[in-house]
């Protein structure tokens, strides 16, 4: 961190595979990538993501990027909680979520819940949880719903929000 000024934010080189999509869906790719990868093994990670996209469009007879993009629009939270101490007492408080952190928190959460799920391989568990979370089922839409949930319940503690 610099002592004076803020440090540019950083974008990410876009996807080169995919040429044809647009910019920003291309930086996302990228970037699923980043969170895919393990100890800088970047060409893993591509055949992991890019693997999944085949089997997303041999099973589903559709454009992978769509069901990504779907899929990380499905998951994407608009409230978390926040802890906020007043008074000796910790309340949680519901926020409104940016929108680099919904995406980054959507990214994170697909990862995860792919990690954990029972199919042989990576690629499998990825595009399994990608073609659950574009339909609006899943592990990770269960983790946002769940977000959504306790933002809720939480909503009489919304007036110590900063």
């Amino acid at each position: 961190m610099p002592r004076k000024g803020d440090t540019p934010k950083r974008r990410p080189e876009p996807d080169t595979k995919y040429a044809d999509v647009p910019m920003e869906t291309r930086r996302r790719i990228t970037k699923f990538i980043n969170g895919v990868m393990l100890m800088g093994k970047r060409n893993t990670a591509e055949r992991l993501v890019y693997g999944a996209f085949e089997i997303i469009a041999d099973r589903l007879k559709d454009d992978p990027i769509k069901t990504f993009d779907k899929a990380l629009s499905n998951v994407r939270p608009r409230l978390e909680v926040r802890s906020r101490r007043v008074g000796g007492a910790t309340y949680q408080v519901p926020v409104d979520v940016r929108p680099e952190r919904a995406q980054a928190l959507a990214m994170r959460w697909l990862i995860s819940y792919s990690r954990n799920r029972g199919e042989k391989t990576m690629t499998e568990r990825l595009a399994a949880e990608l073609m659950d979370a574009g339909t609006g089922r899943g592990a990770t839409v269960k983790k946002r719903e769940d977000t959504h949930k306790m933002a809720e319940a939480n909503k009489a503690f919304a007036h110590y929000r900063w």
